[in-house]
């Protein structure tokens, strides 16, 4: 098993949008092979700043989904309207 901490720091007024985004993202990973579970926390001191932790069967199978057309959608739509930077990925193997 892996968790994946995905790092992102959105813009500011966008925090909300973001947000919702998660919500629909994680009911459509629900049906992902390999994904157990994702949660989204924010940083208390700087609310433009989140984390979400996704644990995976592999890394084989999280990098099979960053890898997938369904990934790159949802990243350009962010990258594009609610991401202040590009986010950073920090592996933790169990």
């Amino acid at each position: 098993m892996v968790t994946i901490g995905m790092n992102y720091k959105v813009l500011p007024g966008k925090e909300e949008i973001f947000e919702n985004a998660f919500r629909k993202v994680i009911k459509a990973m629900a049906s992902i092979d390999g994904h157990t579970q994702s949660r989204m926390c924010r940083d208390i001191d700087d609310h433009q700043m989140y984390v979400i932790l996704s644990e995976w069967s592999s890394r084989d199978a999280f990098d099979a989904f960053i890898g997938s057309e369904t990934f790159r959608n949802v990243a350009n739509w962010g990258k594009e309207q609610i991401l202040a930077g590009r986010p950073s990925h920090t592996y933790y193997e169990h």
